[in-house]
């Protein structure tokens, strides 16, 4: 397992992308990014009137935006994620079973897919969703939350309660708080689910301990960015959204990552005869989308080493 804050590393490796922002949106749940597609991340619970850069975000590059993913300040790394995730989203998601919208389930959902295999085991949710007491009676259920009430138990149990957790099912918005390389850490042992809109479609993140991932497939992007505007919150899930479940095995994960290889060797290929194309028509100075090219160079780089540790680890060989 790697180094849990590398992440971070790998997020932005991903995300910089010269794309320009045509709109970013702060709203009461979910804050968007739109560029050629859509990301979403969780706003933060707290609110703030004295922003100094409201007015200035659109026109910048996603890449730009996505650089904040490594600051404290909860407003600027929210922001970074919804642009990582709009970057990601422009890539085919991962194969996986997509869970029908319905009214009043939202994350539910997710539970409802996993509960056959919770059954007497010690599941730990590091925090809560509406309506997920539900099933306190069925399973053996903590849930972790920063502002606990009723039952919950506060952020320091995670020290005591992971480690001994058959299942935990993590909140993505761990990342973007940073509490996601301890968090996972902890979870090391436990099959993990990395749940929510803030999941970022990372083919790297079976490298950090991560069994599922139960992320956002959009379906209406102009519904989905209007109902979070608006204040939607579960409601995203009845209005451009559902949730697919994607199990990271070995074999799931490689070829993820055959595909996504594919379309960024393919991508390479044709910046590559562009930048031939401008140095034999005579221009002068630097390929205008060089940036571009080395970015897609170093994702294929990272990509080729992720599924040689997979082919190793899943063939018994030692990787070198």
């Amino acid at each position: 397992m790697p180094k849990p804050s590398r992440i971070y590393e790998l997020l932005l490796d991903h995300a910089s992308c010269d794309t320009q922002v045509t709109e970013l949106t702060i709203g009461l749940v979910w804050t968007v990014c739109k560029a050629q597609c859509l990301g979403l991340a969780m706003s933060p619970g707290a609110s703030t009137r004295t922003l100094s850069w409201p007015g200035t975000l659109a026109g910048k590059t996603v890449g730009e935006l996505a650089a904040w993913i490594t600051d404290w300040e909860p407003y600027k790394a929210t922001v970074a994620m919804a642009a990582i995730n709009c970057s990601l989203n422009r890539f085919e998601l991962p194969s996986g079973i997509t869970l029908l919208a319905a009214a009043n389930r939202g994350n539910l959902a997710v539970f409802e897919h996993f509960l056959p295999h919770l059954k007497d085991k010690k599941v730990v949710v590091v925090g809560r969703y509406p309506g997920i007491e539900r099933y306190a009676e069925e399973i053996n259920l903590s849930i972790l939350e920063r502002q606990p009430v009723n039952n919950d138990y506060p952020d320091p149990a995670c020290e005591f309660l992971l480690p001994q957790a058959d299942w935990v099912f993590l909140t993505a918005s761990s990342i973007t708080n940073k509490s996601f390389p301890r968090l996972a850490e902890l979870a090391q042992n436990s099959t993990t689910v990395l749940m929510g809109p803030t999941v970022p479609w990372l083919p790297h993140l079976h490298e950090f301990g991560i069994n599922y991932l139960a992320g956002l497939e959009v379906v209406d992007p102009v519904k989905l960015s209007q109902t979070a505007a608006e204040g939607g919150g579960v409601r995203i899930f009845e209005n451009g959204a559902r949730y697919r479940i994607v199990e990271l095995t070995p074999a799931n994960s490689m070829n993820w990552l055959k595909n996504r290889i594919a379309q960024d060797y393919a991508e390479k290929q044709q910046l590559n005869l562009a930048m031939e194309h401008w140095y034999s028509s005579g221009k002068k100075g630097r390929f205008p989308e060089f940036n571009q090219l080395q970015q897609v160079t170093t994702r294929l780089s990272l990509m080729d080493s992720s599924y040689k540790r997979l082919w190793d680890a899943h063939h018994g060989t030692v990787s070198t």
